[in-house]
């Protein structure tokens, strides 16, 4: 298991992240943030993996340093994760469908830093959360986490269903490119910084 604090004047966080397989207790998911609570619920199920989140933030100022930090945090472990495995598939993508909504999640974990994310959400709030923190939570784990991310919702229709769709569908890529190789590291350069 990988344990990660972050202590700021912002945000402080405690966080565990390892294959779901491995841990006999549930994860426990406090942000702060419902609606964040929720979607990594989610991420925790749809993913195999078991990330757990102690957060306490300024929530009174807004959400964005709570969500942006636990990105930070969970890209980090991700990439710890990784990186101890003897082989793993590398790549991932996943077709989400939630209702009306649609989202294609691709994702390489290479070592390079990338987020592509293309979503236009039917409203700017999901009750008291604002949609466009979700680009930054996946620019937050992509960056820290040194993955290639592609992010595409491709339909529309309920906000809460679009990003439900976003997250799940990167749990779903994620695990399959956690998925053992053939072995050795899946790179023909013989190495993934």
């Amino acid at each position: 298991m990988f344990k990660k604090e972050r202590l700021t004047l912002e945000t402080q966080l405690r966080c565990a992240l390892a294959l779901a397989s491995e841990v006999e207790e549930a994860a426990q998911i406090q942000t702060g943030v419902g609606f964040l609570d929720h979607m990594l619920t989610l991420f925790n199920f749809h993913s195999g993996l078991y990330f757990n989140v102690e957060a306490q933030g300024d929530t009174y100022v807004d959400d964005h340093h709570t969500v942006e930090d636990i990105g930070i945090v969970l890209g980090e472990l991700i990439r710890e994760l990784y990186r101890s495995l003897p082989s793993y598939q590398r790549y991932g993508s996943f077709y989400l469908p939630m209702d009306e909504s649609l989202a294609r999640v691709v994702l390489d974990l290479s070592g390079r830093p990338h987020l592509s994310f293309n979503a236009n959400f039917s409203k700017e709030k999901v009750g008291s959360f604002d949609t466009e923190l979700v680009e930054e939570f996946f620019n937050a784990v992509a960056m820290n986490a040194r993955m290639t991310l592609h992010i595409d919702l491709l339909k529309t229709g309920n906000t809460h269903h679009e990003i439900e769709a976003i997250f799940k569908g990167f749990a779903r890529a994620l695990k399959i490119a956690l998925q053992a190789s053939d072995g050795g590291v899946p790179s023909s350069k013989g190495l993934i910084a």
